[in-house]
């Protein structure tokens, strides 16, 4: 049967189409891609002129119509009424009603909504990845600067939620910075892949008209065009590749978060949380409820889900422009920056204000023996014994410290020669005031100056590494914000010109 035969009286839209579809995607552009759609116009109609598909007496009055659109329409109060297919032909509706259909219909040569669409989105995410990132480097920087502050800062380091070792304060958050540096990493990776501008793929294959897309990705502030004008429309890995950046960071990051609501717990007590980020109980009054740790990791996990959910979406769709990557998909996953955006001003505000205890650091040190490990290395290297041997005498003294929950500073000396002689049959060769030495934290950090430990001078040269990791992120944000701004200028100047305008 073909279509010629069905007496087909339905009229566009359906009323339950238009709301269900239409209207959605009418609403999520007018609240997110405005800008985008005027910044488009006006750019293709520069190429268009200057490649010389246009002649100056076409494009200055497509010109001087959308300049009158932006003054004159406010996109901002349109409520959509089914009269048009979509926001791009309410711009189109506007152009022929003050230009006619000729001319109007011109602005549109060499172009798609497939490559709009695209180049749109990419508008959009750039203008969010943008903040992400700067919020990025703030919080980067805010744990550089405490990390120095807190180099000397004794904590218990856990491993399997039990004490395991003594190291400094500025270590840990050292080790979340450089998790932190590769995930800004990433998404500086991903920017770039969104920095690529699909404009002049059309349809799927470009155009026989002499289009310039160098010059259509420098006026919209691309660094350069994609390539190949197939994958200008069906390769979504920008925003699979955005996504999952993001994704990563609010993961690395709640994992942080967490310990924070351990190390704040009663019974670990080593981070204490000033009163301005402390909530109390509504019926029992001695509560300090740091409850603005909770918030930063449901919202993490929130930003995880969200991020996760936009690779869910794009999971089995087919490689070609589809609506599965399109308006409302995206306006989904802004949802991710935003969420994101609040765990990460919280965060940057929260970690300088943070302070250890160090009378319940001590406590767990004490309680927990978590120094032996040095006592096992000073028998190897000043007794000549192998580790496993020195490994035993070591948990030997652990034992019959805690039996006694002793302070193996002050009661582990007469193990230790016991489990020494014991062991080798011989006497130790370490007196009283070493063992003390051996056994103090002080001295656990201290001897672990090797790339990457805990002593001062270790942390330091590497705290000075990341703030020059961070001081390239800098300049190249910098970098990226000066040649945008070059080509909105740019863009607004050759558009001034077609105006007319001096």
């Amino acid at each position: 049967m073909t279509a010629g035969t069905f007496q087909d009286t339905s009229v566009f839209p359906d009323p339950v189409y238009k709301e269900t579809v239409l209207r959605p995607l009418f609403d999520g552009a007018k609240d997110h891609h405005v800008e985008g759609f005027r910044l488009i116009d006006r750019a293709h109609l520069v190429m268009l002129h200057e490649t010389g598909i246009l002649a100056i007496e076409q494009a200055r009055p497509i010109a001087k119509a959308l300049d009158a659109i932006d003054r004159e329409v406010d996109t901002s109060a349109l409520t959509y009424t089914g009269e048009v297919e979509d926001f791009f032909f309410l711009i189109e509706k506007e152009l022929r009603a003050r230009l006619g259909p000729d001319l109007a219909g011109r602005l549109h040569t060499a172009r798609s909504r497939n490559d709009i669409d695209h180049t749109l989105f990419k508008l959009g995410l750039k203008h969010r990845i943008d903040p992400l990132l700067e919020r990025l480097t703030r919080l980067a920087e805010t744990l550089a600067s405490v990390a120095e502050r807190e180099s000397r800062t004794l904590i218990v380091a856990y491993t399997h939620g039990q004490p395991a070792q003594p190291t400094v304060f500025g270590h840990y958050l050292s080790a979340v910075l450089e998790t932190l540096l590769r995930d800004i990493a990433r998404l500086e990776a991903a920017r770039d892949i969104v920095d690529r501008s699909p404009m002049g793929a059309a349809a799927i294959t470009t155009s026989g008209f002499p289009i310039d897309r160098d010059l259509m990705a420098h006026l919209l502030g691309f660094s350069r065009p994609l390539q190949n004008s197939y994958g200008c429309i069906a390769s979504i890995d920008y925003l699979t590749s955005t996504y999952s950046a993001i994704e990563l960071i609010f993961l690395h990051l709640g994992r942080f978060i967490q310990d924070l609501q351990f190390w704040t717990s009663f019974e670990v007590g080593q981070i204490y949380v000033p009163n301005a980020f402390v909530q109390i109980s509504s019926i029992m009054p001695q509560k300090r409820n740091p409850v603005p740790i909770e918030h930063m990791r449901h919202l993490a996990s929130q930003t995880v889900g969200r991020a996760q959910a936009m690779l869910t979406i794009m999971h089995n769709t087919p490689f070609t422009d589809m609506n599965d990557s399109e308006g409302e998909s995206q306006g989904f996953g802004y949802g991710a920056f935003q969420s994101g955006g609040r765990v990460l001003d919280l965060l940057a505000a929260l970690v300088p204000a943070l302070q250890i205890n160090p009378e319940r650091v001590r406590q767990n040190i004490r309680r927990s023996c978590i120094t032996v490990t040095e006592l096992a290395d000073s028998l190897v290297r000043r007794e000549g014994l192998s580790f496993r041997e020195a490994h035993e005498i070591a948990a030997e003294v652990a034992r019959s410290v805690v039996a006694i929950n002793g302070n193996i500073a002050a009661d582990g000396f007469e193990a230790f020669q016991k489990a020494f002689l014991h062991c080798t049959k011989r006497q130790t060769t370490i007196d009283k005031a070493l063992f003390s030495e051996i056994v103090s934290p002080e001295t656990f950090v201290a001897v672990r100056n090797r790339f990457g430990g805990p002593a001062p001078e270790a942390l330091s040269r590497a705290i000075a590494g990341y703030n020059q990791e961070l001081a390239g992120v800098r300049h190249r944000m910098q970098d990226a914000a000066r040649r945008e701004q070059a080509s909105t200028q740019d863009l607004q100047s050759r558009f001034n010109a077609l105006l007319g305008a001096s």
